[in-house]
């Protein structure tokens, strides 16, 4: 071969067949490669290219293997310019590395935050320290477009800056022109005879806009609420008698301008069907009777989907019991179309019995396997129990460690009896180091610092500080929990607190209640929802005179001294039932408490109830009930301590009167709270105008009535103080807020009016 120079150059070419064309063009005499050089890396790694390369030194190269070079290169996504040189013996690799994306930014963005942006740009390939091609710019402006479109920013425009920098590197900048929402103008329900159409689309929380769809945007046009709402109004007609409702079509149609968008949902309703019996076919294991008692579909009435699908579970739970796992019930349908009539046969296979041979957990990195496995109900080498596999995932999910609990079964392999349990689980931090800040009508500015770890050292134990100030309470707190204390799921908690209060009183004073003191509790679980805890302290409380002082804390300073040790003992047990602690629309929350002085400067004795009731009325009303019940009374021949009273008014009692404020005053006119109470609520509550079934804006309407007595008097329904009135509760960025209008319509002389009350705060 003649030592010459001869060339392959190719350039970034469309398509594999310019490619060849041009590798043929410069074709070469095949030689054997006595070494390969490659010129033009900046950040690619020479490995990188001579991973690629389908020939080595020593071996034959020829113009096949050079073009496959050139496809393998370019395949790697991060050359813009390949070319192979021979010359002589020697095979140079020159390659034109592409751009790196040194930083990506955008300009009039307002919709989205940023880091949102950029985990949509991610997610296709485009970011930090990643190559860069045009194809790729063009993808982002696509996906940027998605973005806002599902924002219902329809005119969006997105343009793409491209700023070269040092050291082959560009930066970009995505300028976007967001322009106004599409909002929905119209929604029309067509076929619909049997319900309203505003009734059908009352349903939706997707509407044609109020006065609070700034907050709502609930006229913002979204596939996934639109297709929410088709399920809720699906659900609406099959669970009343309309078994052949079906939705034939969707149409969206925006304006050509972009800012309008119309819905038109187009069904057909079908007949409305009543139920004309239920029986039972295939194989019940002998407990006909036992099945037919989780039946919920009621002959003699309409047709409901709800009850079918319940009832068939209810079937493979029951199964699930004795463990059949692999249990199947049919729900077939017999359709009297000339009477309107369907009749149910419950089709039951439980197919094999099978047990448990392993328990697998994952996920788990932080939290050790000890703290889920003692959790479980369900157990290895067992029979496969439903129920327990359910209560075990409950469990899991209220220890609070997991942001997702997952429990599946699988066969085992050659084992058609036994089955796998794969509990998997998503562990979320459970530490915090919170600051804090609130303010309310009655207690102005009130600042908290708390740390907290729920899962200390993945033990399943608590541990946490808090402290809290402000102009009526002042705390510091430590505590810590074992929850399981003893294997049989005893828990111990122990309280380091100091305390500095005064009742809310609106003549002000300097003086204060301190108490410090410690106290050890143990929780015992008498069943998987009841659990009784009892305990005891010590503790120190000290009146501290000074301005204002109510006569009856002075009275009481005189006789038994300004500093009291007492030794309380404690009982008590909670259930709480409900969907949501912030907004619940159902469920009941029940707690019992009992505090008894035993020993030291006090003999007393003070207990408590409360009953919340969330009753649904449908999709948009609840009703809600509380009651409280306060007792307390002196031991030993020593009146109830003051510093024990419980104290009725404002919000969370009696709104309409200043906190606080309602009960026994003293001679000096201060209130000074009672050995006994009785607080009654009821409120129905309602989405706010405007913001459609948005559950964290509503309003309600309240009858509160309460009052608190002294230990000598007599505890009579005529001394209630009542009120009724308005009010708005907010879930909002800060945290939770309740403001109430209040109008008392049963008050006394003296009472202590404020009709406007406001409380809002959380960490933050």
């Amino acid at each position: 071969m003649k030592k010459q120079l001869k060339r392959l150059r190719v350039r970034t070419l469309a398509s594999l067949l310019a490619l060849a064309f041009v590798a043929n063009a410069w074709a070469v005499d095949p030689f054997t490669v006595k070494d390969i050089r490659i010129e033009g890396l900046q950040r690619v790694e020479p490995g990188t290219v001579f991973a690629s390369l389908p020939f080595r030194i020593g071996e034959l190269y020829n113009d096949e293997k050079g073009s496959a070079a050139i496809r393998s290169l370019f395949g790697l996504g991060l050359f813009k310019d390949v070319r192979l040189e021979v010359n002589g013996e020697v095979l140079v690799v020159i390659v034109e590395e592409r751009p790196t994306v040194a930083d990506v930014e955008f300009a009039g963005s307002k919709e989205f935050d940023k880091d949102v942006l950029k985990k949509a740009l991610r997610d296709i390939g485009l970011t930090e320290g990643r190559p860069y091609d045009q194809g790729l710019a063009d993808r982002a402006e696509q996906e940027l477009k998605r973005q806002y479109i599902n924002r219902s920013l329809y005119g969006a425009e997105v343009v793409t800056t491209v700023t070269p920098i040092e050291r082959n590197r560009i930066n970009l900048t995505f300028t976007v022109t967001e322009g106004e929402p599409a909002r929905i103008n119209e929604i029309r329900i067509v076929g619909s005879r049997a319900f309203n159409e505003s009734t059908l689309r009352g349903l939706f929380d997707l509407d044609t806009g109020g006065m609070l769809s700034w907050y709502t945007k609930s006229d913002r046009y979204s596939r996934a609420k639109l297709n929410a709402d088709l399920e809720a109004l699906r659900s609406y007609y099959l669970s009343r008698g309309y078994l052949e409702f079906r939705i034939d079509s969707t149409q969206v149609a925006i304006s050509p301008n972009k800012q309008d968008i119309g819905i038109t949902i187009n069904v057909s309703e079908g007949e409305r069907y009543v139920v004309s019996s239920v029986r039972l076919e295939g194989n019940y294991l002998g407990k006909e009777n036992e099945f037919k008692s989780l039946v919920t579909i009621k002959p003699g009435e309409a047709y409901n989907a709800d009850q079918v699908a319940a009832t068939s579970k209810a079937f493979t739970d029951y199964f699930g019991n004795f463990g059949y796992a692999f249990a199947n019930v049919e729900a077939r349908p017999e359709i009297d179309r000339a009477n309107n009539r369907v009749a149910f046969v419950l089709v039951a296979d439980p197919s094999r019995r099978a047990y448990v041979r392993r328990v697998n957990i994952a996920g788990n990195n932080r939290t050790r396997d000890e703290v889920l496995r003692r959790e479980l109900r369900q157990f290895e080498a067992s029979w496969y129990d439903a129920d327990k596999i359910k209560l075990s995932r409950d469990r899991l999910d209220r220890l609070g460690y997991f942001r997702d609990v997952n429990v599946e079964t699988t066969d085992v392999p050659g084992a058609p009896d036994q089955v796998d349990l794969n509990v998997t689980v998503l562990e979320k931090p459970t530490g915090s180091l919170q600051l804090g800040a609130g303010f309310s009508s009655a207690e102005r500015l009130a600042l908290s610092f708390s740390i907290r770890q729920e899962n200390a050292f993945g033990s399943g134990n608590y541990l946490g500080v808090e402290v809290n100030t402000s102009k009526y309470n002042r705390a510091v707190v430590f505590n810590s929990v074992d929850p399981y204390f003893t294997a049989d799921g005893i828990s111990r908690t122990l309280d380091l607190y100091h305390r500095a209060t005064k009742p809310y009183v609106n003549q002000g004073g300097n003086y204060e209640l301190v108490t410090t003191g410690a106290g050890l509790r143990f929780g015992i679980p008498f069943s998987e929802l009841d659990t009784v805890y009892f305990g005891g302290a010590l503790e120190r409380t000290q009146i501290k005179p000074g301005t204002n002082i109510p006569a009856a804390y002075l009275a009481y300073a005189n006789q038994f001294g300004y500093a009291s040790t007492g030794l309380p003992l404690t009982v008590g047990w909670a259930r709480d039932s409900r969907d949501s602690a912030l907004a619940p629309t159902r469920g009941r929350y029940q707690r019992a408490a009992g505090e008894v002085g035993i020993a030291g400067d006090t003999r007393y004795t003070r207990t408590s109830y409360q009953l919340q009731q969330f009753v649904p009325l449908n999709k948009q009303y609840t009703l809600a009930f509380n009651g409280e019940l306060g007792w307390g009374k002196g031991l030993g021949g020593r009146p109830f301590p003051v510093f024990k009273n419980f104290y009725s008014g404002g919000l969370g009692s009696v709104r309409g009167f200043e906190q606080g404020t309602v009960g026994p005053r003293d001679v000096t006119g201060a209130t000074v709270g009672g050995a006994r109470k009785i607080n009654l609520n009821a409120e129905i509550i309602t989405p706010f105008p405007g913001a459609g079934n948005d559950r964290t804006l509503r309003m309600f309407g309240f009858f509160d009535a309460g009052n608190v007595y002294s230990e000598t008097d007599k505890v009579t329904l005529k001394d209630l103080r009542a009120s009724v009135g308005v009010g708005l509760s907010w879930i909002s960025p800060i945290g939770p807020l309740r403001l109430a209008l209040g109008n008392p319509i049963r008050k006394f002389a003296g009472d202590r009016i404020q009709r406007m009350q406001f409380q809002i705060g959380t960490s933050f």
